[in-house]
């Protein structure tokens, strides 16, 4: 089949115009089988943020971010401040997903996941298309004079986005505060913790300006994730992307004229051959009828090929394959598939490459480290340190004195009550003292224990060490605290 290239329109079909001011974007109403399973995935994702601070696991929501108390509560784990070394892990795990399922599906995460995607297209837009109407509606009435019917619209739907962003805003906040003390923080003055008021204020604006005015320019400007596209993609990548060999030349399929009837008669008669038959002129299957540029979030034309804009939402997929469907032509002009393939539609699709077994060695040392980071986690911590501002040591009475501190923390959410003890060396004659041999902790409380240690001067020699064992009572395993005994020297 010969190839075609696509005709570049002469204006641009983005969220800018040529001389580079905002063309905002209004999206039509399509439907689908991908556009289904986008409002299913949108509906889950949106509950599972609206229910995560409600479900109690052991006594706490299961996401709790107390930044306040440097306490994270996730899904039955309780962490602390200590254990932040482990959000390495969490962040490069969620960046390694991303990086394989672009590679193999492109920007699937874009369309059908990310939280941009999900607020504007799942709440946002469907609040604008119920007050204000349909596409056509809402582009005349914007280009109209300002009356009643524009007033009271725009009053609508700006209010119930200011609502809605507020609501969005005081959930997001309740990740970090919990419900419960949330609820009694709106029935009090904003002045008894202007903190959280101030964040969920910023919070609103930023969602309410987001959404209502900036919109897809985040994905264009601030978001980095498009540019890495030429990056995490190959041709084997499914991406959205319109057959050029099929579809071009663009336009509709339109019968002979008289006029073109007339000259075809004059000429079959004058050649019984039939050598000057006129035929009408070849086109494709797109006509041209612009659906898939106006369902795109982005206002991009696919037929100009793979975009930065494209956020892989398949909108231009379900509007295409609708018109085709009327038309009585086959689906998939535009459609998921590789760039070789639509250069080629008889290779094979191409899953296993070279890249995805980098990625799978990436993806085994990745394992072995989270696991090992995951049983490194201990329900306490407990260090030996010396007091901050202290003498290392103190001589009195021909006897070597050092103070030292236990630094014990309970990471979990109870209350453990935890033993000290002298490990004792018959090598060494120390002297231990411990005016608190038993602490208890609330959860996620720590404390400074002291520990004097005596020893006489002339047994001082170099190399000697502080040894102490603490033992939480609830049956984890003991830990072997140790320091440097410091003193003078012969």
């Amino acid at each position: 089949m010969p190839r075609h290239l696509p005709v570049l329109p002469n204006q641009p079909a983005s969220s800018l115009n040529k001389d580079g001011t905002r063309n905002f974007v209004h999206p039509a109403d399509v439907s689908g089988r991908f556009t289904n399973v986008r409002w299913v995935v949108f509906a889950v994702l949106m509950v599972i943020y609206l229910v995560l601070p409600l479900i109690q696991i052991g006594g706490r929501p299961a996401v709790f971010l107390d930044v306040e108390h440097r306490r994270f509560f996730l899904f039955g784990g309780s962490f602390n401040a200590q254990d932040f070394w482990l959000v390495f892990f969490l962040l490069t795990g969620i960046a390694f997903v991303l990086i394989v399922v672009t590679t193999l599906w492109g920007r699937v995460w874009c369309g059908y996941a990310c939280p941009q995607t999900v607020f504007l297209e799942g709440v946002y837009r469907r609040i604008e298309r119920f007050v204000e109407g349909p596409r056509n509606e809402r582009m005349k009435r914007n280009a109209g004079p300002w009356n009643a019917s524009k007033t009271w619209r725009k009053i609508a739907k700006h209010t119930l986005f200011v609502l809605f962003s507020l609501f969005f805003s005081h959930f997001f906040l309740s990740y970090f505060v919990s419900l419960p003390s949330l609820l009694d923080m709106m029935q009090r003055s904003p002045s008894e913790h202007p903190q959280a008021f101030a964040w969920m204020a910023v919070m609103s604006v930023i969602l309410y300006g987001n959404f209502a005015w900036f919109r897809e320019q985040l994905c264009l400007i601030i978001c980095p994730y498009g540019r890495l596209q030429s990056t995490l993609t190959d041709r084997d990548t499914l991406v959205i992307g319109y057959d050029v060999g099929r579809g071009e030349p663009r336009g509709k399929k339109k019968p002979l004229s008289a006029r073109e009837l007339g000259e075809q008669a004059r000429r079959q008669s004058s050649s019984p051959s039939g050598e000057g038959t006129v035929e009408a002129p070849e086109v494709g299957d797109c006509v041209d009828c612009g659906r898939c540029v106006h369902v795109c979030p982005t206002g991009i034309d696919i037929r100009n090929g793979l975009q930065l804009e494209c956020i892989g939402c398949a909108a231009c997929v379900d509007a295409c394959d609708d018109v085709m469907t009327k038309l009585k032509r086959p689906t998939g002009l535009i459609r998921y598939d590789s760039q070789r393939r639509f250069d080629d539609p008889s290779i094979p699709k191409k899953i296993f490459r070279p890249r995805l077994l980098i990625y799978v060695a990436v993806f085994v040392a990745w394992v072995v480290g989270m696991v090992f980071a995951l049983r490194s986690h201990e329900p306490f911590a407990a260090n030996l340190l010396r007091p901050p501002g202290g003498t290392p040591y103190v001589v009195e009475d021909d006897l070597v004195r050092n103070t030292v501190q236990v630094h014990l923390v309970n990471k979990t959410d109870h209350d453990v009550t935890y033993h000290l003890e002298a490990v004792e060396d018959p090598a060494v004659p120390f002297e231990y003292v411990l005016p608190m041999p038993e602490v208890e902790l609330a959860g996620g409380a720590d404390r400074h224990v002291p520990v004097i240690v005596r020893l006489p001067e002339d047994a001082m020699r170099r190399g000697l060490t502080v040894r102490l064992r603490v033992r939480a009572e609830d049956g984890d395993e003991p830990r072997e605290l140790t320091a440097t005994f410091l003193g003078p020297l012969r």
